[in-house]
């Protein structure tokens, strides 16, 4: 999974010449809380947040009328406000490298740049999808949690042990354990029962943690 299969293409974007007033409204119009900002020639030069812009403008004024608010919010421009240094990835990087990404910059999405012009942006949003789509999230499934050791084999053992009563795995993830020689693996398996599925893991050896199984109702 790389960004550019995640990634939202072609974004909305705003010149330094933009307004504040601009910009404010078309962020307060559209899902999203990051505008990329672009000069004539698509090159990304900047970005800014609905926050960023807020927190710039004059409304704390309180001597301020509204119409003067308005006013001074449609004279200053987006490069006045904008934040210069702007952290990109490319759309070749993998999806969990650009998590890695934001987590280590404290920062809520990514411009992808190819080739000098702006493609696309990631957010955290797109982020948390993988995230749930990877793990099964919503999806109508018995899900376990076990631990295993940290050596050639262990996940296949417990593969082959799901394979063997006729268990599907819908999703799987593998996480650090507490310990370095642990793994912890959490995955959804399908066409199985809560009982069957618990009871061939126990004779196969392989240490349970958590078992989840959605409502009736799901």
């Amino acid at each position: 999974m790389l960004v550019r299969d995640r990634m939202s293409p072609d974004p909305i974007t705003v010149t330094p010449d933009t307004s504040v007033k601009e910009t404010l409204e078309l962020l307060r119009s559209r899902p999203f809380r990051h505008l990329p900002v672009v000069d004539e020639e698509g090159r990304l030069v900047g970005i800014t947040t609905e926050k960023s812009l807020v927190y710039a403008s004059p409304t704390s004024d309180l001597s301020l009328s509204v119409f003067e608010v308005d006013y001074l919010l449609s004279r200053m421009r987006v490069e006045q406000v904008m934040a210069r240094e702007v952290i990109t990835v490319s759309p070749d990087l993998p999806v969990e490298e650009a998590a890695r990404v934001m987590i280590d910059h404290r920062i809520g999405c990514l411009p992808v740049v190819e080739e000098g012009k702006l493609v696309g942006i990631i957010s955290d949003t797109d982020i948390f999808r993988v995230f749930v789509e990877g793990l099964g999230g919503g999806h109508p499934s018995l899900r376990v949690t076990v631990i295993i050791p940290e050596r050639v084999g262990s996940l296949a053992q417990v593969v082959d042990c799901i394979a063997g009563i006729g268990g599907n795995i819908h999703s799987l993830g593998t996480f650090w354990g507490d310990r370095p020689e642990d793994r912890i693996i959490a995955f959804r398996v399908e066409q199985v029962d809560r009982d069957t599925l618990i009871q061939a893991l126990q004779e196969c050896d392989v240490q349970i943690c958590h078992v989840w199984e959605p409502p009736a109702a799901w």
